[in-house]
């Protein structure tokens, strides 16, 4: 399934549900209801929980085919995490970055985060920063956890995975070399798009084998594939685990590969008016703008 979130034109709710083509989707909000009213604990990040029954009953209702669709010309997609209890982002991960980076690959992930309220959907403004902020893009594939994973092994990395989506790690440059950290310079508002859609495993055979690129004002800047990841899916989850409980609805972006904008001869830095879009094969387009 490719799972969104998303407002009809004339009301601010929002709603939850899959696409089913490029023009049609599937409304599933009325199956949200939790059957256990006792459940106090479950949150909105349950919906995208392996061991609920939401996605089961989505997936049913997708297979009906007297299920009535809403055109997407007819409604807002929203981030499809609208609100993620954690972004854990990884850094150098492509090794041919980290050489245009001027740095050694990482013996360990190298983890940072970003806030959870940066996350913002497709076709959503970013703002600029205020002052010389040097704003860079990232292409990056995200994971979103679908099954809660603390101290697991490797080796059942994978089964703690609901799917992937396109993300971009925009990151002010200025700030986060003048920091000596990256908390301000990743997370500036509006610097985690996220999406259209979150494919589900289903969907993407093999996340490790997919053409990665950016395109900056319709020029590609960033051209690679998963194939490049130091650090691949089992490794960032199993290593993050070790630590902090990831939990349904966490999002991974696991690394951008070469051709940022701050290592290019000259430089490029972000200004208002550029149109950025990260294209992931599976995982469809995500355009945004500075403003």
């Amino acid at each position: 399934m490719k799972l969104v979130h998303f407002r009809l034109a004339d009301d601010p709710t929002i709603r939850f549900g899959t696409m089913i083509d490029d023009q049609h989707l599937l409304d599933g909000t009325d199956l949200l209801d939790d059957p256990d009213p006792h459940r106090a604990d479950l949150g909105i990040n349950d919906r995208f929980n392996l061991d609920r029954p939401v996605l089961d009953r989505l997936r049913g209702r997708l297979a009906d085919p007297t299920s009535p669709s809403i055109r997407t010309d007819a409604i807002t997609l929203l981030a499809p995490v609208p609100m993620p209890g954690k972004v854990i982002c990884i850094g150098l991960n492509y090794a041919d970055h980290a050489a245009e980076s001027g740095m050694e690959p990482p013996a360990t992930p190298l983890a940072f985060s970003k806030f959870s309220s940066n996350v913002i959907g497709p076709d959503a403004p970013v703002p600029m920063p205020l002052g010389e902020s040097e704003t860079d893009y990232e292409a990056e594939l995200a994971v979103v956890i679908g099954r809660r994973a603390w101290r697991i092994d490797e080796a059942d990395a994978m089964s703690h995975v609901l799917g992937y989506a396109c993300a971009n790690d925009l990151s002010a440059r200025a700030f986060q070399f003048a920091d000596g950290q990256w908390q301000r310079g990743k997370s500036c508002e509006g610097f985690c798009p996220v999406g259209p859609f979150i494919a589900t495993c289903d969907e993407i055979p093999d996340p490790h084998d997919l053409a990665i690129r950016l395109r900056l004002n319709g020029e590609t800047v960033q051209d690679s594939s998963t194939r490049q990841l130091i650090f691949d899916i089992p490794e960032l989850i199993a290593h993050l685990a070790a630590f902090v409980a990831l939990e349904p609805g966490d999002l991974i972006l696991t690394g951008t590969p070469p051709g940022v904008g701050f290592a290019k001869d000259p430089p490029i830095h972000l200004a208002s008016g550029d149109r950025m879009e990260v294209e992931i094969d599976g995982l469809g387009v995500l355009e945004n703008t500075m403003v």
